[in-house]
Parts: structure tokens; sequence; C-alpha cells
């Protein structure tokens, strides 16, 4: 894919995002990277207002930005279960029902959700996101069918644990030691490893995939 085409990624600043933005600009992509600055995923307002200022024509969307607020079901607050359900969920709908018109209309376009293996399995304290996730996996199901048509693949990547900042900052070095124990393949995934995946779904070289949740965890899914 050449460097004419133009991927927005959210959540490009660290972590997951920030491997994916690198990944594809290496690759020839014009990366569109928002600052929560320039649109705060908490805001449809925001969200409108940034994709409606947007110059460049988008080919490619990356939804990466979340937010995972951990609490048992009695300690969970209803504003925190928005917050979750708005920025994980409804911000990248309103992001692809943005994009969605102009890529119908050149007849391509890569889609790509992050998930989370959260969707699938359960842990305490997780049930908001949890919820969101798996309305991800759900609406890039639906949306694959209604966009096949138009040449727009959408898939989601359901990443396991990842050895990024914030998990080094959430978990002393016993419990990610701990952690890695209940990973077949004994360690956490690197950022890049993540981004490699979700690089080929937005090549050209994904021509037939889409609808599909593709799980990059170690193997923790399968215990």
């Amino acid at each position: 894919m050449s460097g004419s085409h133009t991927a927005l990624v959210t959540g490009g600043s660290r972590g997951i995002g920030a491997a994916i933005a690198q990944r594809l600009a290496d690759d020839g992509f014009s990366v569109i990277a928002p600052t929560r600055a320039e649109m705060d995923l908490g805001s449809n307002a925001s969200i409108d207002a940034y994709t409606s200022s947007l110059t460049q024509a988008i080919d490619v969307l990356v939804n990466v930005a979340g937010i995972n607020r951990i609490a048992t079901l009695p300690e969970i607050s209803s504003q925190d279960m928005e917050d979750t359900l708005q920025t994980n969920l409804i911000a990248p709908f309103r992001l692809i029902r943005a994009v969605a018109p102009q890529l119908m209309e050149n007849r391509f376009g890569r889609i790509v959700n992050v998930s989370s293996i959260w969707s699938l399995v359960g842990k305490t304290g997780r049930v908001s996101y949890a919820m969101s996730k798996a309305g991800i996996n759900g609406m890039t199901r639906s949306l694959a069918v209604e966009l096949a048509p138009f040449n727009i693949l959408i898939n989601a990547v359901a990443p396991g644990y990842v050895l990024t900042d914030l998990t080094r900052h959430n978990n002393s070095e016993t419990e990610l030691r701990e952690i890695c124990k209940g990973i077949p393949l004994q360690r956490m995934a690197e950022p890049t490893e993540i981004a490699d995946v979700v690089a080929f779904l937005c090549s050209d070289r994904n021509s037939y995939m889409t609808g599909q949740t593709i799980v990059v965890d170690g193997g923790y899914t399968c215990l």
C-alpha cells in the first residue's frame, strides 16, 4: 500500500497505539494520530467537530484508544460505566460512521477495532470494560456484512496481556512474573507484535478477511 493512503489512529501517543502508528508510518502510510486535546473521545461534540474538520481523505481507521476502570459490581459507578462505553464503543462507532461515506464512495477501506481478551473471557472487576469490548466485536461483525459490498474490510484484534508502560506501572515485577506464568507462551506481548497483526489487516495483503475478532494472547484464552 503506498504512501498515498492515509490512516487515522486513535490512542496513537503511547503503548499499542504508538506502535501501530509507527508501524503504519514505516509501511508508507500518512498517519494522523490526534491527541486528546484535538479530539476528546469522551465528547461526541469533539468527535464530530474533529472529523468534520479533516481535510485529508481517510482510507484506513484504527480504533485503539480506550479506558479500563476496574471495579466490582457493587463498587462501579454509573458515571464510570457510561464513560467506558462512550470511549470504548460509542466513539469508535461515531468515527466509523464519519469516515464510512467516503470509503463507500471510493469502494475501498480498512477498519481495525482494538478489542480485548476480556471480551471473550471473564475477570473480576472488568464488567464495564468487557461490555464495551464485546460490543466492539459485535459491531465489527455487523458492519463487516454491511460494508463488504463496498470493498471495506473491518476486523477486530483482541490482545491479551501486553507489556506497555501502563502494564508496568500497574503491576510490580513479582505480579508481572505471576501473570506470565498463566500465559502458555510464558511472556506478555510486545506492542510491536500487536502492531504487526494490525498492519496486515490494514494492508492490501488482506483482501478477504473481514468480520473477524483475531485473538493475540500467547494462548491465554486456550486455557
